[in-house]
């Protein structure tokens, strides 16, 4: 038997496993400023990092595990661990947040999906990046209608580390490689505007001095009547546009990143006057090369929490589904095999 759905009064108890940058950058500045929840417990190894503020230190996920007091678990830790963890979780009756990827395979993704099924928990990825101010101003003007028709979206998310790290991130292995890190954000954010492609096709490679995983990724969804472009890349001084979309009746150019996490880890919190402002317009170009400009709307990443906390009590939609999360693995295989193959792979048939 699952644990009933908490009163709407009672916040709902959240342990976090895992204690390094996405724990206090992401996730406990957004718990923190959802009423409807409250971050009980965070699993973490290391005493010599504190855990946020409220929050119990817990050395074994199984603490957390066997807590009656824990609705939800998130999921923080290296890639290559979140398909298991959130396994444990979801068979101990638990909502889990899983950081982004889900899971090292679509066929792993896939058994996460109905074991999430079978145990009638939510399973949600972290996919906060649909609350970037980039991104919801783009998206309002496509569906819009500012530019017609898209014939050409490009995607970047693009930084300047020319020299390779000592982090999982950048390691040889399962779940490193900058495909994996910001690939599931590209991508969500593409399914979310356009669902899925026809077809992917792919170049991923480690182009750094003493690279050891993907540092560059060049991925193009092939839809019917337009092309997606996806871009990620680490030797970008000055960054591109962080997204410049290509339309029938002209064109429209967001130059900056969302501010949100470069804010967090200067200590601003959701509810800061400031938070989640965006100075950076948005661009529009018409047929006659005529500019306007326009406020991108203010980045709001706590939303995700928020949706999810309407969605345990029974009182709204998750912030993404396991439709949406099994499509983002489909489109991430195939550019995994498309680049390893030098061919168009129709995610669909994988």
């Amino acid at each position: 038997m699952t644990p009933a759905a908490p009163a709407a009064s009672s916040p709902i108890g959240v342990a976090v496993v895992g204690n390094g940058m996405a724990t206090r950058v992401f996730h406990a500045p957004y718990i923190a400023a959802c009423p409807a929840l409250r971050l009980a417990a965070v699993v973490s190894r290391r005493p010599e990092v504190p855990v946020p503020a409220g929050a119990e230190r817990r050395a074994e996920i199984s603490e957390v595990l066997h807590d009656p007091a824990i609705e939800l678990v998130v999921v923080a830790t290296p890639s290559d661990t979140h398909a298991a963890l959130a396994a444990q979780a979801l068979r101990a009756g638990k909502h889990v947040v899983a950081e982004k990827p889900l899971a090292l395979s679509l066929a792993e993704a896939r058994d996460l999906a109905a074991l999430a099924q079978t145990c009638d928990r939510l399973l949600v990825a972290f996919h906060n990046r649909r609350w970037d101010s980039d991104f919801l101003a783009i998206a309002e003007a496509v569906r819009d209608g500012r530019i017609g028709r898209v014939v050409h979206f490009e995607s970047h998310f693009d930084r300047f580390r020319p020299q390779v790290r000592d982090r999982w991130r950048e390691a040889a292995g399962p779940g490193g490689g900058v495909w994996f890190d910001l690939g599931p954000h590209l991508v969500d954010q593409a399914l979310a505007l356009f669902g899925m492609p026809q077809g992917v096709s792919a170049d991923i490679a480690a182009l750094r001095d003493g690279a050891q995983a993907d540092d560059w990724a060049h991925v193009v969804l092939r839809y019917r009547r337009h092309r997606a472009i996806l871009h990620a890349g680490m030797c970008v001084a000055g960054g591109a546009p962080r997204f410049v979309v290509h339309g029938t009746q002209g064109t429209l150019v967001k130059q900056c990143l969302d501010p949100q996490e470069a804010q967090s880890v200067a200590g601003l919190r959701p509810g800061d006057e400031s938070w989640g402002r965006d100075p950076d317009p948005l661009r529009r170009i018409d047929a006659a090369g005529a500019e306007t400009q326009t406020l991108a709307p203010r980045g709001a990443q706590q939303a995700f929490y928020a949706s999810l906390a309407a969605a345990i009590r029974g009182q709204g939609a998750p912030p993404n589904t396991l439709h949406e999360l099994l499509g983002v693995h489909a489109v991430i295989e195939a550019a995994q095999v498309s680049a390893r193959e030098g061919r168009v792979v129709d995610p669909s048939l994988l």
